[in-house]
């Protein structure tokens, strides 16, 4: 059995265990990056393709005549097509729950570096400012404590209540929104209701038809004044043009987020510009923990070796 990972080094950075993964076939070739135009050639012969990124079209799976399996290396799958997998009797298998604990505590992150200012205080003690106060600390910008203030929460999965636990243990009020476009549960407010009280809002939905601008310029509206927002979801779920205006003025205190609209981002993405207050960007790393990814490899040696005997793990096709 061959198998070939397309795009390792979305994965793996010289610091992951890949031996049992190399192990579980026969033989195992590796392309840290491969380009479009190099997908049909290099998956050829291959029974097993490991992907992250690559796309894989009807055309290409057409093309490769011994595959057998594809092991999605992220829980997306909307970069292969699954209609013509099923069709093909290829088999697809996903990565399921591994960045859990990476990606709460990146939001925590996040919330507690707006919260006390952390960024600009790092400044302040490293370009002389702390040097040239006149009393033995610097207290220029807010600092604020996360005890005792309300957390909203779109996305309650797995990852949404990990964030509500941590929020929790911090002393936080916690409200959840209803799922966009879903019926009304129990013990969910609308979302209407979740922006009006919350100092906080996190967003940990997936993107879909339904939640694209979900937050827009009307949302950041309803937001309380001096509110924060944290987005470690999906690009494309806050309406970026809308949110850079809302820190412009000063009705959002402050914002995080992990991911944009598009990725790597193009020079002219609004949050991007320079004038922007009170804004952290981070390069789509919250799920990237060296553990998380190693949860990764484990769940693809996993479903290969579930192929082999015959009960695949996470497979969706």
């Amino acid at each position: 059995m061959k198998a070939v990972f397309l795009d390792l080094d979305s994965l793996d950075k010289q610091d992951l265990n890949l031996q049992e993964l190399k192990g579980a076939v026969d033989s195992f070739c590796c392309y840290d990056l491969t380009l479009p135009d190099q997908v049909e050639t290099r998956i050829a012969d291959a029974e097993v393709v490991i992907v992250n990124k690559v796309v894989l079209n009807e055309t290409t799976l057409r093309s490769a005549k011994r595959l057998r399996l594809i092991c999605i290396a992220a829980t997306g799958t909307n970069n292969v097509d699954l209609e013509a997998a099923a069709e093909l009797g290829i088999q697809v298998t996903n990565c399921q729950g591994y960045g859990t604990a990476s990606v709460a505590q990146h939001v925590f992150s996040l919330m507690l570096a707006l919260h006390t200012n952390l960024l600009a205080y790092n400044r302040s003690a490293r370009n002389g400012d702390w040097e040239k106060s006149s009393q033995f600390c610097l207290l220029d910008y807010p600092i604020q404590e996360l005890s005792g203030k309300t957390l909203g929460i779109v996305g309650y999965g797995t990852l949404g209540r990990e964030v509500g636990r941590l929020a929790e243990a911090f002393g936080m009020n916690l409200l959840v929104a209803q799922r966009p476009g879903g019926r009304p549960e129990t013990g969910r407010l609308p979302l209407s209701d979740v922006l009006n009280q919350a100092n906080v809002l996190s967003l940990h939905c997936p993107l879909t038809e339904v939640t694209r601008n979900l937050i827009g310029e009307a949302e950041l509206d309803q937001m309380k004044s001096g509110s924060f927002l944290i987005n470690a979801a999906r690009g494309g779920i806050v309406n970026e043009s809308a949110l850079a205006d809302a820190l412009r003025t000063g009705h959002l205190a402050g914002a995080a987020t992990d991911v944009l609209t598009v990725e790597p981002p193009t020079a002219d993405n609004p949050l991007l510009a320079e004038d922007i207050p009170n804004l952290i960007i981070t390069p789509h790393s919250a799920w990237g923990s060296v553990e998380a990814r190693q949860r990764i490899v484990d769940q693809l040696i996993g479903s290969i070796c579930g192929f082999k005997a015959g009960n695949t793990a996470r497979r969706i096709v």
